[in-house]
């Protein structure tokens, strides 16, 4: 696709549909005279835009040594190759791939009411059952590594030892529908 007068690279965000457009411009230049019928956000609308689509991005949504590249749906935004071999948990990553078991995902959820949530907080069942961990967020929405047999059902985050919020979890409409979800 060739570029909109003044656009230095345009090109669609390689992770997902959902996540439009990259662009870079000329710092002189206002994007929004580049492109049509946009408009320009904040870094909160981005990150509010990424944790409502299901996107992780950097240490806070995938912390080193504890996110797996299943589990954390690499395989669906292009970031694992499984033809390419040797790089590190390459071995873990193409079993669990071949065998088509992932029991946890990182997904978009919601709390309500909107309350600061600290990472790391459990994620509890109706009847109090260990669901999942909250990753990171921001005002309402944000990313939940979760067991998938508990995602449809009324979910809960303990916040203190007193407090409890509902949570609730979702499946990204960009997620391939035939994968085992």
């Amino acid at each position: 696709m060739s570029c909109p007068a003044g656009a230095l690279i345009l090109t669609p965000d390689p992770r997902a549909v959902a996540m439009g457009w990259r662009m870079v411009t000329n710092k002189d230049k206002n994007p929004l005279e580049v492109v049509a019928d946009s408009r320009l956000g904040d870094d909160k609308d981005y990150h509010r835009h990424r944790y409502q689509q299901g996107i992780p991005e950097g240490v806070k949504d995938l912390p080193p040594g504890v996110a797996l590249p299943l589990e954390s749906n690499l395989a669906f935004m292009n970031g694992i190759c499984f033809i390419k071999g040797c790089y590190l948990g390459q071995e873990l990553t193409a079993r669990t791939h071949h065998t088509g078991v992932i029991r946890k995902r990182l997904v978009p959820v919601q709390v309500s009411p909107v309350t600061p949530v600290a990472e790391g907080a459990e994620v509890l069942t109706q009847a109090g059952k260990p669901a999942g961990k909250y990753r990171a967020g921001q005002e309402g929405s944000g990313l939940a590594l979760l067991r998938l047999a508990h995602i449809k059902e009324p979910l809960h985050l303990k916040i203190s030892e007193n407090t409890q919020v509902d949570l609730t979890a979702s499946l990204p409409e960009w997620w391939p529908k035939t994968s085992n979800n």
